[in-house]
């Protein structure tokens, strides 16, 4: 880090909340939590690092740095909030965007609801032109193609436009050919290209990633730059990263031009947090646990690493729904996420049973607790009556009037029922929602979820961490220091990276060597073409992977393979790595078939390994007295108790706290439950453990 500019800042934007953190050159933190400004996110960001800046006592030119991770383009998606864009296609292909794929994800609901294309039909245009699954053009673009569809564009004042012609992914010409016919009539225009966006076999989610990259890309890149004028004009004027949902940074330019990369981008700095610490703690298994106030995020690591996925799903119709909504093929960390955040709604269904979400309250109005307008009963409102949360260290004040108030006409009169239990059935119940996304998602992979240290984080996580735990029979459950702001601090752990895809089909058998090198020199040059801009001179870290397959079947394995010159010896190899990977996850093999490689892929990272700093105990080892006691509900004896507050600063590693107990920092609580034990780890984690486990 240039010792002139020494400090470093990230901000994340999630649906409730904009984090911002500033780090300094001894890895000493200091954050801010401030509600998002969903017309104007921008103020929320430049107001944190300007109040963050005044306390520190820094200028903006002592920012080395700025990472940036957000929910605009998730939520612009799901909102519908993007720009009118239109899609062009192979004439006769205009409807793959609807169709989508012949299983139905729902086999039994005859009503089944499909997630609707971001572009409607009368703007899905057929073109005139034709490529086959080799490259070779049958039929050459007609350009008075592109003459009427620019008629359909004015007509309808497009503003951004996506292209996806099949088997574009061999042969981009007649793509790049529509382009620059389409700026050479009307310059002012965005477009997309499928080749460019998503090259990889597949046409309906390679189309499906094109069109959602278009429909967001003139509010991202207005968004994005109009950020960057902004910071500058306050002394900001270093480097601009955002953190992609892969869990990589990339530059300003890379971001505006694919913004779908950036979609899960918060979620991503957050597993990089979980995946650090298990690194340093030398835990092979862990669960990261991301409860903000929107949503709670579940990710499995193991082996220090999160999974990472080439394909994820947007804007479903049935929220735990494979297939149901449109496909994404992008890098993403694997991961559940479930509408179970602070600002989770809750309600009487007609058969009498509390329900908590999907639907939020968000940051307008919020739960009823902000006192913002909110009429609707939130978790935040029952963790607030049930004594979960020490008001004082929440970043702005709270009403529990209005909690008692909005839980007791929305629930207890429907229930009849006191507002006590109806706030504990709350709470059980967004819990239960946790726990069994969590056994979901690791069922998935064939894995058993218990006995797993649990890594919480996010504002409401500390305050269910204990009990998500206890449902999962988790071995320890760990709050990392400044939980409140996890997926930020992730951010100031990840590096530089940058994936490049390439669809070659290829018979293992038949193996080319000489292609596939020619591939992967050409997408090394194309990764480190943008790499060096976000990292310029640094060292370089390759992965390869290619998606592999029995042939006849109709999904792949990611298979990492070696990073050298490939020799048509090498097939051998390569099938070995594929059948052991099978076997790992299905538990058998499939005898004399052949396997065949989809596509390949290529991430250039930058090689450096930023940690956690250790702990720094002090001299004064006896525990610490409490601040105060709080009036608490327990859930074992299921009635109110005072309990101790202690500061979570003056814990010291040889401490240990018995619940039931709450342990308060800045911007959010640890619940220490009955029959839990407390301390603090090398990192400054607190770790809870159930006595006599």
């Amino acid at each position: 880090m240039n010792k002139n500019n020494p400090l470093r800042l990230a901000v994340d934007i999630g649906g409730t909340f904009t984090d911002v953190v500033l780090e300094k050159p001894d890895k000493e933190t200091i954050s801010h939590k401030l509600l998002t400004n969903h017309d104007n996110p921008e103020d929320s960001v430049l107001l944190g690092i300007e109040l963050l800046l005044d306390k520190g006592g820094h200028v903006p030119e002592e920012v080395g740095v700025i990472i940036h991770g957000t929910t605009l383009a998730t939520n612009a998606l799901i909102e519908r909030r993007g720009a009118r864009t239109a899609f062009l296609t192979t004439r006769g292909h205009r409807d793959t965007l609807e169709i989508a794929h012949e299983e139905r994800f729902e086999q039994y609901d005859i009503d089944i609801e499909r997630a609707k294309p971001l572009v409607p039909r009368h703007l899905r245009i057929p073109i005139e032109e034709r490529i086959d699954r080799d490259g070779n053009v049958l039929i050459p673009l007609n350009p008075s193609s592109i003459i009427d569809a620019i008629k359909t564009i004015d007509t309808y004042k497009i503003e951004s436009v996506a292209v996806g012609y099949l088997h574009s992914y061999v042969n981009p010409s007649q793509e790049e050919m529509t382009r620059k016919l389409l700026t050479s009539y009307r310059p002012e225009l965005t477009v997309s290209l499928s080749s460019e966006v998503a090259p990889e076999i597949r046409e309906y989610e390679r189309f499906s990633t094109t069109a959602c990259n278009a429909y967001v890309r003139p509010l991202i890149s207005t968004y994005l730059n109009k950020m960057h004028e902004d910071l500058q004009k306050k002394g900001l004027t270093c480097p601009f990263l955002l953190m992609t949902s892969g869990g990589g940074l990339t530059t300003l330019e890379t971001a505006s031009k694919f913004p779908i990369r950036l979609v899960e981008s918060g979620p991503a700095g957050g597993a990089i947090l979980a995946s650090k610490i298990a690194k340093q703690l030398s835990q092979d298994s862990i669960l990261s646990f991301d409860m903000g106030g929107t949503t709670a995020k579940l990710c499995l690591i193991d082996r220090g690493k999160p999974r990472i996925s080439r394909q994820f799903e947007i804007d479903r119709s049935y929220r735990f729904k494979k297939g149901s909504g449109l496909p994404l093929k992008i890098p993403v960390v694997e991961m559940v996420e479930i509408g179970a955040g602070g600002g989770s709604i809750a309600r009487v269904d007609k058969m009498n049973r509390i329900k908590v979400g999907p639907e939020s309250a968000g940051s307008d109005p919020g739960p009823s607790c902000y006192d913002l307008g909110g009429k609707n009963p939130a978790v935040t409102d029952a963790d607030l009556l049930l004594g979960k949360i020490v008001s004082s260290k929440f970043p702005f004040d709270l009403s529990i009037k209005n909690s008692e108030n909005s839980i007791a006409k929305n629930i207890c009169e429907k229930l009849n029922i006191s507002e006590v239990d109806a706030a504990y059935g709350i709470t059980e119940v967004v819990d239960e929602n946790m726990a069994n996304a969590a056994r979901a998602h690791a069922t998935e992979y064939g894995l058993d979820i218990s006995l797993r240290d649990l890594v919480a984080f996010g504002g409401s996580a500390p305050m269910h961490a204990a009990r998500l735990g206890e449902k999962l029979n988790a071995k320890r459950i760990l709050i990392p220091k400044n939980a409140a702001v996890g997926s930020a601090l992730g951010f100031l752990l990840a590096s530089s990276s940058y994936e490049v895809v390439r669809s070659r089909r290829m018979n293992l058998e038949n193996f080319d060597s000489d292609e596939i090198n020619k591939v992967y020199k050409d997408m090394r040059k194309e990764a480190f073409s943008i790499i060096d801009q976000a990292a310029p001179g640094a060292k370089l870290r390759e992965t390869r992977q290619a998606s592999m397959r029995y042939c006849g079947q109709g999904h792949e394995l990611n298979i990492t393979i070696p990073n050298k010159i490939l020799t048509r010896e090498n097939s051998k190899e390569l099938r070995n790595l594929f059948e052991s990977e099978y076997m790992k996850l299905y538990g058998y093999g499939i005898e004399r078939v052949n396997i065949e490689v989809l596509s390949w892929s290529l991430t250039l990272m930058e090689d450096i390994d930023l940690l956690l700093p250790e702990y720094k105990a002090r001299e004064k080892t006896s525990l610490p007295e409490p601040s105060f006691h709080q009036r608490f509900f327990d859930i074992d004896n299921k009635e109110f108790i005072d309990i101790p507050v202690y500061e979570r600063e003056l814990i010291d590693p040889s401490n240990i706290i018995e619940g039931p107990a709450l342990v308060t920092e800045k911007q959010t609580t640890t619940v220490l439950p009955t029959g839990f034990n407390l301390h603090v780890d090398k990192l400054g984690n607190i770790v809870m453990e159930k006595k006599n486990a």
